[in-house]
């Protein structure tokens, strides 16, 4: 059996807030898969001319977060057909960020925004697909997943290390007020996108990264890989099982846990994995938390959930789903799970209370009760 020294899966979750967050240096760890961080060496097949089953792996930082890609030599791919295989996943990735993110005002999701109320941007199929995606979990929820929650402005500061002070019930209700996902206009024909109004604002910080992983999945498949794993912040996706036959285990991290623990752990093949949780970028004054994950119905911090992971047939869908379920909470968060093919959840709620949806049970570990704390 292959020793558990374990990849540590970080998770960067950030819808909700104003801003996706630069790249930073020291991620935390919120979920591991079991076995993923050991070389595994297999004797070479008669004739080979390189190790079959050995794994070959690359870290690198985009989208904000830390970006884990990894993958097993066969008896057609060497470790430099993997290794250039796991380096164009990467590049897909980072070129994807160009069009999408909110802190070069060349790209697509800038010029969007500063074009509102004014006129239609064309753009990429591929913004084009995750503005989409973004708009049927809109409407899904009931508007529990906004990605005009950049509209607020910098109401809630959760990224810049100044002092945490709470914004005054006024200034959360004007922006509060700004929210609203029908003044997305797509026109899918044209591929263009407009926002209605002047003050709308979109941040797709809170579903970009795991459109990003399908992408690079499709590149690692299209190179002929059948077992690997690509990840960005809480984003993954498993393709296969480890040259061992074993599946690729997942651990779900422990909320109010140190860094490195999990509480629950499931086998996860050829699907994704998703969590959002309220310890990632968070502070705590006069005994309440607050967290990143905002409340598009109040303007505040989401209260409901504590952690939720999503299992889901794609990283985009588990992207999606996740940050909805955290504020909907494991009553009416269970019912949106259940009603999506193929999609399974686990949630922590406030109370501590561990939820398994239906797919899951029977599949998912519970290791340890998650730590009870504020």
């Amino acid at each position: 059996m292959i020793a558990r020294c374990a990849l540590a899966l970080v998770a960067l979750s950030t819808v909700g807030c104003p801003e996706v967050p630069r790249p930073v240096d020291k991620p935390d760890a919120t979920a591991r898969a079991e076995g993923s961080a050991e070389a595994t060496s297999q004797p070479q097949s008669e004739g080979a001319a390189h190790s079959i089953g050995e794994r070959v792996q690359i870290v690198e930082k985009a989208m904000g977060t830390r970006v884990a890609l990894a993958g097993y030599t066969t008896d057609k791919l060497n470790r430099e057909a993997v290794q250039d295989a796991l380096r164009a996943a990467h590049q897909e990735i980072a070129r994807l960020e160009v069009l999408m993110t909110t802190w070069q005002t060349t790209s697509e999701v800038s010029r969007i925004n500063a074009a509102a109320g004014r006129s239609a941007v064309a753009v990429s199929d591929a913004t084009l697909d995750v503005i989409a995606k973004s708009l049927w979990i809109s409407k899904l929820s009931a508007g529990t997943f906004d990605i005009t929650f950049a509209s607020m402005g910098k109401i809630w500061r959760f990224d810049d290390g100044g002092a945490h002070a709470i914004p005054d019930k006024a200034t959360i209700e004007a922006g509060r007020r700004k929210i609203d996902y029908r003044k997305i206009k797509l026109d899918e024909q044209a591929k263009t996108v407009m926002l209605e109004t002047a003050n709308t604002k979109i941040n797709l910080g809170g579903i970009a990264k795991g459109y990003a992983i399908d992408k690079a999945a499709a590149v690692l498949r299209r190179a002929g890989l059948s077992s690997f794993f690509a990840q960005a912040g809480g984003d993954l996706y498993v393709q296969g099982r480890k040259p061992s036959g074993e599946a690729y285990k997942v651990g779900v991290r422990d909320p109010r846990g140190p860094d490195g623990a999990f509480f629950a752990m499931l086998p996860v093949e050829n699907h994704a994995f998703s969590t959002a949780g309220d310890y990632e970028r968070a502070f705590i004054k006069d005994g309440k938390r607050y967290h990143h994950i905002i409340d598009p119905r109040t303007g505040y911090p989401a209260t409901a959930s504590r952690s939720v992971t999503i299992w889901a047939k794609d990283a985009l869908t588990a992207d999606a789903i996740d940050d909805a379920v955290f504020i909907l909470g494991p009553d009416k968060g269970l019912e949106l799970v259940e009603s999506i093919d193929d999609c399974g959840a686990v949630i922590v709620d406030a109370d501590n209370k561990v939820y398994v949806s239906k797919r899951l049970q029977g599949l998912v570990q519970l290791t340890q009760p998650p730590t009870d704390a504020p």
